[in-house]
């Protein structure tokens, strides 16, 4: 078996552990001494309460096939995907018994950064495996519990939502006048999420303690850092299955407060737009509404980075918004558009020591999911564009791959070049990329003939996913 095993309540040498109640990092707000492990409430029927729908093999299993799924990487046990298996089949009863009985302590999450697109570090909490099935598990029961409380407005992470859908609705609330927005910004809200106020908020539907219990031990679990280990008195560390659900609860509390005063908006996950008629409201809204992100759900706004102002310049989910002829419409977002040149430059790279085989395979992976994504914005001719400077960088690394005189010789004169001008360009001392825009390479290595040879191109694709629309 690969790895270690997870390690399991009081097994020696196991991660530390420190022992809180469930008020600690929320100074001044009421406790829940009254959450307890071991007992059911007396809304659960014969002893068996939520906790034993969570355990049950039908669901244990559902949750396992989804991890296996998920993949992804080990934990702080350094227990791989693939270990899993035998791992459950060995100790299936004992974890089982252990969450029953109160006595099970999840491992800390072990800390990974991946960079922003602001040149920051977004900090993940990856779980171990065993714990990321028992967080799938849990959250596939609660789903279905939360899912009728949840608003209209909210998209992220949800059943039967998305991105696209989000979208849509901005686009419709800008046709019926509504041409401003109050344009929020959460900071490092999954690191700041306040567990006593999240207990609180659980509590209010799921009425076994022992479920309440056993997620509030994963938002305590720590997080390993290299060598060392920290304790998480705050936050919801994204990487887990759990994280989403429990960020959409936390902030359906907001999408609530918003409905009750009959405001326009959308959310989706921490990303979140409120619209209005005029600067004058969306003003007054920006002020209201963080008076109750900071006193009431103990979150943070970044003021620097939250605005009001027209439409046209709020950027939501990589997209930006205009109005013609009185209808809301959709574009990119210019920082889109800069990210996915960059990430173009970067596969197109002449030292990355890729062949044309991988290279090819992993451009048109990266565009039609791209385009897949954006289809909804008005971009042919912005594509058309983007797709003049990608084939000038396919052009060169073609040039540079060629390498010798000899072989720049022997492929433009089968391209159709004259070989006296064939020698002459052949020789020439130009840099390859402006090598790539003259008129030689643009008349040879054609577009036809790099369509033939398995390149996509963004507005090909466009005009394809646009078609089947």
């Amino acid at each position: 078996m690969k790895g270690r095993k997870q390690k399991t309540p009081g097994v020696a040498g196991s991660c530390p552990q420190k022992n809180r109640t469930a008020s600690e990092g929320y100074v001044g707000g009421q406790t829940f001494m009254w959450i307890t492990e071991n007992n059911l409430t007396e809304n659960n029927r014969l002893g068996y309460g939520l906790l034993e729908f969570i355990l049950s093999p039908s669901n244990l299993n559902a949750a396992y096939q989804q991890v296996m799924r998920n993949k992804g990487t080990g934990g702080v046990d350094k227990m791989e995907v693939e270990s899993l298996k035998d791992y459950l089949v060995n100790n299936k009863d004992e974890l089982i018994s252990s969450i029953l009985r109160g006595k099970y302590r999840p491992n800390p999450v072990l800390r990974v950064e991946i960079p922003k697109d602001n040149g920051q570090k977004r900090q993940l909490g990856i779980p171990t495996v065993v714990d990321r099935v028992v967080q799938q598990a849990i959250a596939q029961v609660l789903i279905p519990l939360y899912e009728p409380q949840f608003s209209d407005h909210s998209y992220g992470f949800r059943p039967k939502r998305n991105a696209h859908q989000a979208l849509k609705k901005c686009r419709d609330y800008i046709t019926e006048g509504y041409g401003y927005a109050v344009d929020l910004d959460l900071e490092k809200f999954f690191d700041k999420v306040n567990h006593s106020k999240l207990i609180e908020v659980l509590s209010r539907t799921v009425k076994d303690g022992r479920v309440v219990s056993l997620i509030h031990k994963y938002l305590n679990a720590g997080v390993q850092v290299g060598a060392s280990f920290e304790t998480s008195e705050m936050g919801v560390p994204q990487g887990g299955p759990l994280s989403p659900l429990l960020s959409n609860i936390m902030l359906n509390e907001l999408d609530k407060e918003l409905e009750r005063r009959g405001h326009k908006f959308v959310r989706y996950a921490d990303d979140m737009v409120i619209m209005c008629k005029s600067k004058r409201s969306a003003e007054r809204v920006m002020k209201s509404i963080t008076d109750f992100i900071e006193n009431e759900l103990f979150l943070k706004v970044n003021k620097e980075k939250s605005q009001t102002g027209p439409m046209s310049k709020v950027k939501f989910l990589g997209y930006s918004f205009y109005k013609i002829k009185g209808e809301g419409r959709l574009r990119i977002h210019p920082k889109s558009v800069s990210k996915m040149k960059a990430k173009i430059k970067e596969l197109t790279s002449r030292s990355n020591g890729w062949g044309n085989t991988r290279r090819k395979e992993t451009l048109g992976q990266y565009i039609t999911g791209w385009v897949n994504y954006f289809k909804l914005a008005d971009m042919r001719n912005l594509l058309l564009r983007v797709d003049e400077w990608y084939r000038r960088r396919i052009r060169m690394v073609i040039w540079k791959q060629w390498k010798r005189i000899r072989t720049k010789l022997m492929n433009l004169t089968r391209l159709g070049v004259k070989k006296s001008k064939a020698w002459e360009w052949a020789n020439t001392r130009k840099g390859y990329w402006h090598i790539a825009n003259c008129f030689i390479l643009k008349t040879t290595i054609t577009t036809d003939r790099l369509r033939q040879a398995g390149y996509v191109f963004l507005s090909d694709y466009y005009l394809k996913v646009m078609i089947k629309t």
